[in-house]
C-alpha cells in the first residue's frame, strides 16, 4: 500500500481547486464561456466586476455589495460592458437597456461566484436581487 505524503496530497488538492475555479457556472448550467475558458483577474467577494471588453479586458467596473441598493436598477457609467464576475453572493440580471427593460436581451447570474468572459449582448445597466 502507497503511503501519501501530507506534501503530495496538498499539491493534488490544489490543482484540483485550480482546475475546477476555470469552469465557469451559469443560472442554466451550461458553461458561460462556450469553448475558451480565459483566465480571470480577482473580483473579491461581495463584489460585481465587469469590463468593457471581453475576456475580462478594457476597463473595469467594480460594484461593492454594500453600497448597491437591492432590487433597483443601477445604470453602468458611459459605454457597454461585455464581461463580468458576479461575487455578490445574490443573484444579478444584466440588461441591454440602460434602464433595464425587459423589451431587450437581459440574463440572470447566480452569485456564487460566475465568471462570464463574453456577454451575449451589450451591457447597459443590472440589479442585484434579494436571495
Amino acid at each position: 500500500m502507497r503511503t501519501w505524503t501530507t506534501a503530495r496530497a496538498t499539491t493534488l488538492a490544489a490543482a484540483l481547486l485550480a482546475a475546477t475555479a476555470l469552469i465557469p457556472a451559469t443560472a442554466t448550467g451550461a458553461h458561460a464561456s462556450g469553448a475558451r475558458a480565459a483566465a480571470a483577474p480577482a473580483c473579491a467577494t461581495g463584489e460585481l466586476c465587469l469590463w468593457t471588453k471581453p475576456d475580462f479586458k478594457g476597463t473595469k467596473q467594480i460594484f461593492d455589495l454594500s453600497t448597491l441598493t437591492i432590487n433597483s436598477c443601477t445604470a453602468l457609467p458611459a459605454g457597454t460592458y461585455q464581461s463580468l464576475i458576479n461575487r455578490t453572493g445574490r443573484p444579478v440580471t444584466t440588461y441591454q437597456s440602460d434602464v433595464c427593460a425587459e423589451t431587450g436581451e437581459f440574463q440572470t447570474y447566480p452569485g456564487d461566484g460566475v465568471l462570464l468572459p463574453q456577454s451575449p449582448y451589450q451591457v447597459r445597466a443590472f440589479k442585484v436581487w434579494e436571495t
